[in-house]
């Protein structure tokens, strides 16, 4: 590919998430991602795994807030800390969070020269499902830090606990949305794997953004997707990914967006015309073309091992490695799905919220 067949212009990116040795979560999915789109990217790994937890057991070692930010140190010794973007993903613990709020404090301090020169994308990973998987210091530390960010991609669960709203339909999800434009001033912001209660609906998951006007007041879209009927480890790793591409792709795309201060459209704007809800689109494109055909393949593993499996008892140690069979099978394909990653077919646009 030349320099022209990439979405978006030379774009150095700090990427500050997990590791794992096997498989695509953390910054091994985000890297490979942004770096098959074009982007230069910079991993600082916060955790360094030798698989991702699905399997039920893994050996490694988390990073503390001090390694973390003597990694930082070390680049801006060596003058390579010039990044136009950045992506955080999982941190482990409040002093991390901290962290990384003081590193991306100090990437904006520097470009405040030149508006919208540099750009925080923030996935703040702290539970799912009604659950936190960290621990409850890490949610006032992430409540100090999302003012900062200029986008942020909480799921519903990570979207209720900072905004303090229980989301259980349309208006207390507007409600939430809301109140984080208002009360920490994020320009955007863009709630995953919603999923309402819609009576003899399909089973689908629905995905709405928002990005504020001049005076803080949200324009909305939402765009739901049929659900794929199966449990993918690093999703919101590759999500994240291609929405720090596509959003700069799409802002790029408007004259003069670019240098505007966190790239937010002017007022009259409307929600589904945002470059945020462009973005979406192509992200969920790409998302659903490498989730199926990772199904796919995953269906066909499980096949050949259960007709290998027949006429066989199965013993606890077979069930154990049963787990790992199926969590393996349902690792995310993306090496060989590079098509879906740069010129997905989208089929799903936003609408009106």
């Amino acid at each position: 590919m030349s320099s022209n067949d990439f979405p978006v212009p030379e774009t150095q990116v700090l990427a500050v998430a997990s590791h794992v040795v096997y498989g695509y979560v953390g910054n091994t999915m985000a890297t490979f991602v942004m770096q098959s789109l074009g982007c230069e990217v910079a991993a600082l790994n916060t955790v360094q795994f030798s698989n991702h937890l699905g399997y039920g057991q893994a050996k490694g070692t988390r990073a503390t807030a001090k390694e973390i930010t003597d990694l930082y140190e070390g680049l801006k010794d060596s003058y390579l800390d010039s990044f136009d973007m950045m992506l955080s993903g999982y941190l482990p613990g409040a002093a991390s969070v901290e962290a990384v709020g003081t590193i991306a404090r100090d990437l904006k301090y520097k470009a405040t020269m030149k508006p919208g020169s540099f750009f925080w994308v923030l996935d703040p990973v702290m539970g799912d499902n009604g659950k936190l998987y960290v621990a409850e210091d890490v949610v006032p530390a992430y409540k100090g830090l999302i003012k900062d960010a200029d986008l942020i991609l909480p799921n519903q669960f990570e979207a209720e606990t900072l905004s303090g709203v229980k989301i259980v339909d349309m208006e207390t999800l507007k409600t939430a949305i809301t109140t984080l434009h208002e009360k920490y001033r994020i320009p955007h912001i863009l709630i995953t794997s919603i999923s309402l209660p819609e009576p003899g609906a399909a089973t689908s998951l629905s995905v709405v953004g928002s990005t504020f006007t001049s005076t803080a007041t949200p324009r909305m879209f939402g765009i739901k997707i049929p659900a794929i009927d199966c449990f993918f480890s690093g999703t919101g790793d590759m999500f994240a990914a291609l929405m720090l591409v596509r959003f700069r792709e799409a802002v790029n795309n408007v004259e003069g967006l670019m240098a505007k201060d966190a790239w937010i459209s002017d007022d009259d704007v409307v929600g589904t015309e945002l470059p945020l809800a462009r973005a979406t689109e192509k992200v969920l494109a790409s998302m659903q073309e490498v989730l199926a055909k990772t199904k796919e393949k995953r269906d066909e593993e499980l096949e050949k091992h259960s007709q290998k499996q027949q006429g066989m008892g199965m013993g606890e140690e077979d069930e154990k490695k049963m787990r790992l069979v199926r969590s393996k099978a349902a690792e995310v394909r993306l090496v060989r799905n590079l098509g879906s990653l740069r010129t997905p077919e989208v089929k799903f646009r936003a609408e009106d919220v």
